[in-house]
């Protein structure tokens, strides 16, 4: 895709916002242009799904997404036979479909799924770049504009739940955190409308939230909650609760610990 018609794209709003924090668009481009896999590391809600959105349309392909978890299963993937009006008949799964078409396939939390079924995509992401359907006895070889994008949150990698490197040293990697104070602000202005006094006030106690070390959160304050948070305040709706309802409950059910943290909100919008 020409940088022209990217531009024309990006005005006319077909081209999800994203704000880049280093080289990870340019690299990402790279490694379609060169057939590699993508790994996207970082924790919740720091922008790797949005990223990928933004590159598929960016590149103009088409792009299957899938959440997975914990029962997702090969079929889930790469397909199953139906029935239907009295007969049998073959239905393609996302990643089958996004071979035969050249799309992006972005297998968001990779390792959430059972380890059966993230073999399959073990010969897409090596120089084979093909697909094996078992039970139709068919072999799909990619064509150049496939890609195979995984994510996964390192911060809950354990023994149950991490990537095996031979799956991992398939894939270019690349790690996300969440963005500078001042490109949180530009997105967070960028995605709500508000003011960019608020939007300061509001990355200042997120970050301010990240660095407390003495409460047990499985999870810092993200960006994404950042944003929900943003459009309750812009709609009207008071800031105090705004950060309650869309930052500090879904951070966590301990009532000890979300009172706790109210006490920086607070601090900041009291």
């Amino acid at each position: 895709m020409s940088r022209e018609v990217t531009e024309l794209q990006r005005k006319a709003g077909q081209i999800p916002f994203y704000q880049p924090r280093h080289r990870e668009v340019e690299l990402f481009e790279y490694a379609w242009r060169n057939q590699l896999p993508v790994l996207l590391k970082g924790p919740t809600g720091c922008g790797k799904t949005r990223f990928v959105e933004h590159m598929a349309a960016r590149l103009g392909r088409p792009l299957y997404t899938v959440a997975c978890h914990d029962d997702l299963t090969a079929a889930d993937l790469v397909g199953r036979h139906l029935i239907g009006d009295g007969a049998t008949y073959w239905h393609d799964g996302p990643l089958t479909r996004a071979v035969r078409e050249g799309a992006i396939c972005y297998l968001d939390e990779v390792v959430e799924a059972r380890k059966d079924t993230t073999v399959v995509l073990h010969p897409l992401s090596d120089d084979r770049r093909m697909l094996p359907i078992e039970r139709t006895g068919e072999t799909l070889h990619a064509p150049p504009e496939f890609m195979l994008v995984v994510s996964y949150n390192p911060g809950y990698q354990n023994l149950l739940k991490g990537m095996k490197p031979s799956t991992r040293q398939r894939f270019v990697s690349m790690r996300f955190d969440f963005p500078a104070a001042q490109q949180e602000i530009d997105i967070v202005v960028r995605e709500t409308g508000i003011d960019v006094q608020t939007a300061a006030r509001l990355v200042q106690l997120v970050q301010n939230l990240r660095a407390l070390k003495d409460h047990d959160l499985e999870e810092s304050a993200s960006t994404r909650l950042l944003v929900y948070t943003a459009r309750l305040i812009r709609d009207g709706f008071d800031a105090v609760e705004a950060c309650r309802a869309a930052l500090i409950e879904p951070l966590s059910d301990d009532e000890a610990t979300v009172d706790a943290l109210m006490e920086v909100v607070r601090a900041n919008f009291g």
